[in-house]
């Protein structure tokens, strides 16, 4: 068994998962693929079950009774994984916005001594492709404002392309995190920065999803915001 395993969620991927998976597992190092599915009626469950074929033992599902919230399905594939020997567990969108390749690089750098190595889009200036500028600024805003806030030295905090050392998902307590849309990338690294674990960015391209519908709201959004505040006034009172 590879010591690696990378968390795919879905929901209404069926233009994307085929050709996602198949690029992971072309690849030199060897992963293996969790798709946490949210029932999606688009039929991205049997896809995956009929490419289970085609990768045996390599390419796993996990279907869940409805669309619950990002945060949640990579929960619930962390738990999946720490039940299983993997050291390296990896978050990766379905749509090709994060490059396959780009994987080798985020393991190599855990190999190297980060215990949580993030796919950075702002590391090296704004590596972002197909975005309309409210988008980039929105973004890199948020960024900004999260570092403000935090004071983490992380300069793409909301980044969902990552890898964790699986001593990292042990140390938090998963039970306890709050946030279920994009702010729950930045809870998970604001626990990490807590916890004194070695965070490395990788500088990467982030390339605008070209099939498929963005799963992004203003809900997804306004959490967000508020929930950095309240994030950093809780870590004041409590060390969980």
């Amino acid at each position: 068994m590879t010591d690696s395993l990378v968390i795919i969620p879905t929901f209404n991927e069926i233009e994307n998962i085929e050709a996602i998976i198949d690029a992971v597992f072309q690849l030199k190092k060897e992963f293996d693929v969790l798709v946490v599915d949210d029932n999606s009626p688009d039929g991205t469950a049997n896809k995956v079950i009929e490419l289970q074929n085609k990768y045996p033992n390599h390419l796993f599902l996990e279907v869940r009774n409805g669309k619950s919230g990002l945060g949640t399905a990579y929960i619930h594939g962390f738990k999946w994984a720490l039940a299983r020997k993997y050291d390296y567990i990896f978050e990766m969108d379905a749509d090709f916005s994060h490059r396959p390749s780009d994987l080798q690089r985020l393991y190599r750098a855990c190999l190297n001594g980060a215990d949580l190595a993030i796919g950075s889009r702002y590391k090296k200036g704004v590596n972002v492709v197909n975005w309309p500028l409210y988008r980039v600024l929105l973004s890199y805003g948020a960024s900004f404002y999260v570092k403000f806030i935090t004071g983490m030295k992380v300069h793409d905090p909301t980044a969902g392309f990552v890898c964790y050392h699986r001593s990292v998902l042990e140390a938090i307590n998963l039970d306890s995190i709050k946030f279920i849309g994009y702010a729950f990338q930045i809870e998970m690294k604001f626990r990490a920065h807590l916890k004194k674990f070695k965070i490395e960015e990788v500088s990467i391209i982030f390339t605008d999803r070209e099939q498929g519908k963005s799963k992004m709201s203003s809900s997804i959004i306004w959490e967000a915001i508020f929930g950095v505040i309240t994030m950093k006034f809780r870590s004041l009172f409590t060390k969980d």
